[in-house]
């Protein structure tokens, strides 16, 4: 399969990166010289720049498109205005998660929608089989590969954007559209590694300009620009889910502790039937976080037991790093709701013959300045 590239590709092969495939995006794990662990320390002490461009990038117009939305998304538009942006999934009928993403509410005819890269496809497909039954005067535009999207990220982000001539200092998910050198550019304080930060959108074409300005000024702040490695651990000490892991079309809101991004009193959302019978009976089973308590680092899809020694087993881990803030190994998990596990109890990860001790817990794991 030919990998798509972004248009910061030449950008990232001048800085060192190590490219890897992402979502079908040939993207940069990280960057030559300090590797994750330097370029998650910038992005918690100072400041980080990253390009997502493989997140999808979608544009509903027409009348109703908001109602349209609301329909078949889960998370209530009711509870944002125009001007902000919302935490939002997509579902199937069985109440599992197609993908996770954020929708911009900018008029109630006029919505942009981010998806994951690896997802996106199949969003646009189930909106337009909706559209075409319930809803034709709205249009629905895939703009995957003409929309970048740049993340600058930590505590020094303000500085970097103001700067730069972009509006910074606005409220946590609300969205300004700018303008810069004449490029239009919606800036949104949003982002995937709890520290205060912004999502730049802007059309490809004019990305590797301004990545330029933004990656000197963030290297004027001591920050670094950042690769999807970095952005995992940062991401994991937050709980943050990642569709796939801690998301997947078998896994629903409920099990992975998303449910308040489900508009419960909506009368019509994608897997909305399925969901109010799984929270009427309780989930089968529940996300948590495993503190690992020995030396070793845990991985995605390992057996956890618990820990008295009986070798019960009771879930598995969805995603697992080294924690680079706390310096200890991390990982998320589903855990079967019926096995008596409560935050503060001792289980047991096993990797490669051994078992890793761990004490379950309720991310974040350090804390979230997001907000």
């Amino acid at each position: 399969m030919t990998l798509l590239a972004t248009s910061l590709f030449e950008r990232h092969v001048a800085l060192g990166a190590k490219l890897a495939d992402f979502g079908g995006w040939q993207m940069p794990i990280e960057y030559g010289g300090g590797g994750v662990l330097a370029e998650h320390e910038a992005v918690r002490q100072r400041v980080g720049l990253g390009d997502v461009s493989h997140l999808g990038t979608v544009q509903l117009t027409g009348p109703g498109a908001a109602a349209f939305v609301d329909g078949c998304l889960s998370n209530a538009l009711s509870r944002i205005q125009p001007g902000q942006a919302q935490y939002t999934l997509c579902c199937n009928d069985s109440g599992g998660v197609v993908d996770d993403l954020i929708v911009y509410l900018r008029t109630p005819d006029r919505l942009t929608l981010v998806p994951n890269a690896a997802n996106s496809a199949a969003v646009v497909a189930r909106l337009r089989e909706a559209a075409a039954e319930r809803a034709p005067g709205v249009a629905i535009d895939d703009q995957h590969a003409g929309v970048a999207v740049l993340a600058v990220q930590g505590p020094l982000s303000d500085e970097v954007l103001v700067a730069a001539g972009l509006p910074a200092g606005h409220d946590y998910l609300a969205f300004v559209d700018a303008a810069w050198q004449g490029v239009p550019v919606t800036v949104c304080r949003t982002g995937y590694t709890g520290e205060r930060g912004y999502e730049l959108l802007l059309p490809a074409g004019s990305a590797p300009a301004l990545w330029d300005v933004l990656l000197d000024l963030t290297r004027a702040r001591g920050g670094l620009p950042v690769g999807l490695g970095a952005r995992d651990t940062l991401r994991t000490e937050m709980g943050y889910p990642l569709h796939g892991h801690e998301l997947s079309p078998q896994i629903s809101p409920l099990q992975a502790r998303v449910g308040w991004a489900v508009g419960w009193d909506k009368p019509q959302f994608w897997g909305r039937e399925a969901l109010l019978a799984e929270r009427a009976a309780g989930a089968a089973r529940l996300a948590w976080g495993l503190l690992v308590t020995d030396r070793g680092v845990p991985r995605p899809e390992l057996t956890v037991v618990a820990g008295e020694g009986s070798g019960r087993v009771v879930g598995r881990t969805t995603s697992g790093t080294f924690s680079p803030t706390l310096r200890q190994g991390i990982a998320l998990a589903l855990l079967d709701a019926g096995a008596g596990i409560e935050k503060g109890a001792e289980v047991a990860i096993e990797v490669r013959g051994r078992r890793l001790a761990c004490r379950v817990v309720r991310p974040p794991f350090v804390p979230s300045h997001t907000r």
